[in-house]
Order: C-alpha cells, then sequence, then structure tokens
C-alpha cells in the first residue's frame, strides 16, 4: 500500500462532487503530453487549484460515479503523480477503479461520505476497511479483495510483477 497511508497517519480532504469524469481528471487537450504535463491539468475545470496546492497524502472524498467516462489510465496515474493517498467515494466506474488499483491508488467505496467535509483530516483503517471521521466516527467502507490490497500495498501490478520477479519496484 502506498507509503502514505498508515496508522495513525491523518490525511486532509479536497471535497469534490458527484460525476467527476475522467475528462476532468485528465483533459483531452493535455493528452498529447507526458503524466507530468497532464497532471498539471487534474481537475482544471471543477477545482482550478487542484493540481498546484494538492500535497502527498491528500485524499479526494467524491459523490458517485466517480471515473465515469473513457477509459483512460491517466486519469488515475494523475492522482497518484500528484500524490493522492486514496479517493474515497460511495462508487466509481468499473474501469476507473481497475485502471486506479493498478496503478497503486486506493480506492474505497463508503456510502456515507456526505458527513466528510472539505479540508477535514480523517485516519484510514485498510484492515476494515473504515474512514474514521475528526470527530472519531467510523464509515464503514465495502472491504476490498485482499488480491486487490496486495496490489495497492505494491504501488500498483507493475510493481508487484516487478517485485515477484526479483526486480526493483518502479519509481511512480
Amino acid at each position: 500500500m502506498s507509503k502514505r497511508i498508515g496508522p495513525g497517519s491523518t490525511h486532509r480532504v479536497w471535497r469534490l462532487g458527484a460525476d467527476i469524469d475522467t475528462d476532468v481528471l485528465a483533459p483531452g487537450h493535455a493528452m498529447k503530453h507526458g503524466i507530468d504535463k497532464i497532471a498539471a491539468y487534474c481537475l482544471e475545470s471543477v477545482r482550478p487549484e487542484f493540481a498546484s496546492a494538492v500535497r502527498g497524502g491528500d485524499v479526494i472524498v467524491a459523490g458517485p460515479n466517480f471515473g465515469i467516462g473513457s477509459s483512460r489510465e491517466q486519469a488515475a496515474a494523475v492522482l497518484v503523480k500528484l500524490g493522492v493517498s486514496a479517493v474515497i467515494a460511495p462508487s466509481y466506474s468499473g474501469l476507473y477503479f481497475r485502471n486506479a488499483i493498478n496503478l497503486g491508488l486506493l480506492l474505497l467505496t463508503c456510502a456515507q461520505v456526505d458527513v466528510i467535509q472539505e479540508g477535514d483530516r480523517i485516519r484510514i483503517d485498510t484492515g476494515e476497511p473504515a474512514v474514521i471521521a475528526p470527530n472519531g466516527m467510523r464509515l464503514a467502507c465495502e472491504p476490498v479483495p485482499a488480491f486487490l490490497m496486495d496490489m495497492v500495498r505494491a504501488g500498483g501490478l507493475m510493481n508487484q510483477l516487478r517485485q515477484r520477479a526479483g526486480k526493483e519496484p518502479l519509481d511512480v
């Protein structure tokens, strides 16, 4: 799992609405560039300050249907590049979910995200899994299969395969 998620660590929340699509995460006009440049435009149409103000370890809490739209892998890769530790939402596009896990980005499905506010400092319990709100309330999340959590812990599918082959993990 991401080195940024661990017992006792807290994460600053960026709050987003419903239906955040892949074109908002990785805008089409930037797709001719590499991931560093694409990341600079992440969420520009809904949160223009996001790419320059997000910090490693921050999390996104969003409404339903996060990652809808195209299957572009860059929509998950930009969040990894910017240091986002996790996305917490009630539902995701299936393609986005798999792309994110393949890249080592933790996605937690949590129906109760409405109680989490912009700027809150939350903790994440990956064992149950659950989100712990600032007031101590535990918000249950849907279980993440062990093989997918192993992939996230490894930093994504390619790093997991490299580790199994006895090679150094890739720096994402």
